[in-house]
């Protein structure tokens, strides 16, 4: 009855989803396949890029699990050569980073959890193993792959503190659906009490660590420093910091922050990379109605050139990294506003000091570790924030200090692939 009902929901809320992913899917230049793709359909050529492997399907929901999986995505390649990597995403920001990740040999649309499109497509695609990363548990998905005997695990699993008490207010509904998942795949000691205490089997459940701090490997992949630099066609003397993942509210208060810093005669250049990029346009009109100069990343091979006390206004997918490698210092968003925060390791990866908010719930552990360990700064607001731009612009000893403090804590907490690659070979093979 639960399910029927769910069902039911589901099918009365595709009704205004179908419009609504026609209209993204406009925005990003793929509606038609993407429609299709959520409904369960795939075209002819993207099948033949199955053919004849084993499938191993990965589900990452958007920018921030996919990325998290990039680790995970390489080692399995290395495990499993010959197997066949599907990564599947709900977003279009996710599915623009997933285009970009050599190892996957399909990207695809999650379905809608409507029943006859789940089944369509696990049975055009048949995968041996589904992973699903951290916590974006469908229900339809996962019963139909149980009923199908294949493998479910979720991995670099999560409940965080805003999302557990919605889950334990349904636990009773949740159990036998947790049941049907194979192994938990658990980033702390914490997450794993609270997957039991929801009704996941004890015995199934195991603490692997945070795939996130296993982006190490990405390093040796970026280009140069000097390069990017070129690239971009930076002033080469006038230093840069970067603001990532940025949303609505932040950005105005982080080009104030470089306003104002410029008034008082710190020559600087901004990065801003808003999280969702096809803000981007309304944001350079406030920032225009602020008096602020401001260029698109799209612009710059065009012809577009930033100047000292600037803004790159970055509308493409995928260069975080390389935005992040040419910065003195790195703000992290989602964290100024009362959003829950980003990742902070992407900074730490390449050396930089990371700055961020108040609001991080939704990565306190990384952050207490970050603090911990000396790679960042907390911020209580925007001015505090422009007194530690300016203090870390100005000290390249201190800078230089807390980037090694980063990388340590990435090498020192590193390792969550290799363990769950372990959970995953245990259950390869065991479809019926």
């Amino acid at each position: 009855m639960v399910y029927l009902l769910y069902d039911l929901v589901l099918l009365l809320s595709s009704l205004g989803l179908v419009p609504y992913y026609l209209i993204r899917g406009v925005r990003y230049g793929k509606s038609r396949h993407g429609i299709r793709e959520r409904l369960g359909y795939l075209r002819p050529e993207q099948m033949a890029s199955l053919q004849g492997c084993e499938t191993i399907w990965i589900h990452a929901v958007s920018v921030g699990e996919t990325r998290a999986a990039i680790p995970l995505i390489k080692g399995l390649r290395r495990q499993y050569p010959d197997a066949c990597l599907v990564l599947s995403n709900v977003t279009e920001t996710g599915r623009a980073i997933a285009r970009d990740i050599p190892e996957i040999d399909l990207c695809v649309f999650l379905p809608f959890d409507l029943r006859w499109a789940v089944r369509r497509s696990l049975r055009l695609v048949d995968p041996a193993l589904i992973l699903i990363v951290e916590t974006e548990i469908w229900p339809n998905f996962v019963r139909i792959a149980h009923e199908r005997k294949i493998p479910v695990l979720l991995v670099n699993g999560r409940f965080s503190d805003r999302s557990f008490p919605r889950y334990f207010r349904i636990r009773r509904l949740l159990k036998p659906l947790l049941r049907m998942i194979s192994f938990f795949c658990m980033q702390t000691a914490q997450d794993g009490r609270r997957a039991r205490r929801i009704g996941a089997p004890p015995e199934r459940v195991l603490v692997t660590g945070n795939l996130k701090f296993d982006i190490i490997s990405s390093r040796r992949a970026l280009p140069a420093p000097e390069a990017v630099r070129t690239e971009l066609d930076l002033p080469p003397d006038v230093a840069v910091w970067a603001a990532g993942s940025t949303h609505a509210g932040e950005e105005v208060m982080v080009a104030d922050v470089a306003r104002q810093l410029k008034k008082k005669g710190l020559e600087q250049i901004l990065i801003m990379v808003p999280r969702h990029p096809e803000r981007v346009r309304s944001i350079g009109e406030q920032l225009t109605a602020r008096g602020i100069r401001w260029v698109l990343r799209s612009e710059i091979e065009t012809g577009g050139k930033i100047r000292k006390g600037g803004v790159l206004l970055v509308d493409t997918m995928g260069e975080m990294l390389k935005f992040y490698s040419i910065a003195e210092l790195v703000f992290v968003g989602g964290s100024l506003v009362p959003v829950g925060g980003h990742n902070l390791l992407e900074a730490s990866l390449l050396s930089k000091p990371v700055l961020f908010g108040p609001h991080m719930q939704n990565f306190k552990e990384i952050a207490g570790l970050v603090l911990e360990s000396g790679a960042g700064l907390q911020v209580d607001d925007s001015q505090e924030l422009e007194e530690k731009v300016a203090e870390l612009l100005n000290d390249k000893v201190r800078r230089k200090q807390m980037g090694e403090h980063g990388f340590d804590l990435l090498s020192d907490h590193a390792g969550a692939t290799h363990k769950t690659l372990e959970v995953i070979a245990d259950h390869w093979g065991r479809k019926e």
